[in-house]
């Protein structure tokens, strides 16, 4: 097993299957719309990712064969889920994994923060000191009540509790533990896409381009659609 170096930091990417992600999204998208945003914003995290050079390692952990192929595709290690077991379990997979591949810090991030963005990224990884007591970092969804990253240093800190009015949780938990943690408030790391409103940030962006062919279903339009459901 590799010696555990303080310094090197794993980022950790869920990603569902294709076919069950963003269901709250069906209602304005298509199962096909809906397949090409999960994959694009996939791809627009693992750039990100890889442009900050404080990463060591990408793990992708996922059930999914096109999302392991384009994880692979961008130099990440792929951890393919098995079963159902959820988000939770399969992080704790992630996190160990990250842990026997040498990683003294884990970096929890969704993959549906497209408009996050490397200096954001790096600063949340270096919110943690080089410091012996166990420390987490975490940056709340736009709403304050979900985590859109999770830094844990070693990466065994605690366990992840993702999921509606997670942000409490992970405070509490770190407060229980007797953690050592911050709170990070990042604009592009908390613009996750789970609602139909939120597509609107993908039509202003500064990667609007990738997802121009959401077409009318960003902006007025979308609000209109939204008005008469």
């Amino acid at each position: 097993m590799p010696v555990r170096d303080a310094s090197q930091t794993a980022v950790i990417i869920p990603v569902k299957g294709l076919a069950q992600a963003k269901l709250r999204l069906s209602a304005v998208l298509s199962p096909a719309e809906r397949r090409r945003l999960v994959l694009t914003m996939a791809e627009d995290v693992l750039s990100v990712v890889s442009e900050v050079s404080a990463i060591s390692d990408i793990i992708v952990v996922t059930p999914d064969a096109e999302v392991a192929a384009l994880a692979a595709d961008h130099g990440a290690h792929v951890l393919r889920e098995e079963g159902q077991g959820g988000l939770n379990p399969a992080l704790v997979s992630g996190l160990a994994l990250a842990r026997s591949r040498g990683a003294g810090r884990a970096l929890v991030l969704p993959a549906d923060v497209p408009l996050a963005t490397a200096a954001e990224i790096a600063e949340v990884v270096d919110s943690a000191s080089s410091g012996a007591r166990p420390q987490v970092t975490v940056v709340p969804s736009r709403d304050g009540a979900g985590t859109n990253a999770l830094l844990l240093a070693p990466p065994d800190a605690m366990q992840p509790e993702f999921g509606e009015g997670s942000f409490v949780r992970h405070v509490a938990q770190a407060v229980a533990l007797g953690l050592e943690f911050r709170v990070l408030r990042l604009l592009g790391v908390a613009a996750d896409i789970d609602e139909p409103r939120d597509l609107d940030v993908l039509a202003t962006g500064r990667r609007a381009e990738r997802y121009a062919f959401l077409g009318a279903k960003t902006g007025h339009a979308l609000k209109g659609q939204e008005r008469k459901a």
